[in-house]
């Protein structure tokens, strides 16, 4: 199981997409507070659809309380300002997928002390990111290829499985 970690998320349009994409994939969402909305919120819910209840929910009030409901894990951090791309990261069964705030990214004192865990999504040096949502379904999908899709089967139009 992969694990998809929000620090402090603040588009409800964004987190409801993200719960779908964590839904569909048996990943669990970590949700680190503040939030800049409230998950009951209607725009949350209507971008998730009806995924919600297919969706392992966690909610920390900080890093700290993150770090001490789970001590050691293995982290990968989504950044602009990695050394590295995502494709020399080699993603393990339950690792986690950390994304920052979509005004700010990811703490500097975090970047700091994971930084040879830090990654980046290539793309073209003036643009300074891809939206939050589309950022977490690649390195969901990337990390879940690793894995070879774990629990996840699909029939295709041709009615033929991979």
């Amino acid at each position: 199981m992969l694990n998809i970690v929000l620090v402090e998320p603040e588009i409800p349009q964004n987190c409801g997409n993200i719960a779908r994409t964590c839904a569909a994939t048996r990943s669990r969402l970590h949700l680190i507070r503040p939030l800049g909305f409230d998950i009951s919120e209607k725009a949350v819910k209507r971008a998730g659809l009806d995924y919600w209840p297919m969706v392992d929910l966690r909610v920390y009030e900080d890093l700290d309380h993150f770090f001490s409901a789970n001590p050691d894990p293995d982290l990968w951090l989504a950044t602009t300002k990695a050394p590295r791309d995502y494709t020399r990261a080699t993603f393990r069964d339950n690792c986690f997928l950390v994304f920052g705030k979509e005004t700010a990214g990811l703490p500097e004192t975090l970047r700091s002390a994971y930084r040879d865990r830090c990654i980046r999504i290539p793309m073209r040096q003036d643009a300074r990111s891809l939206n939050l949502a589309n950022s977490v379904a690649v390195l969901t999908y990337e990390a879940l290829r690793q894995l070879d899709f774990p629990q996840l089967c699909g029939v295709g139009e041709m009615g033929q499985t991979d």
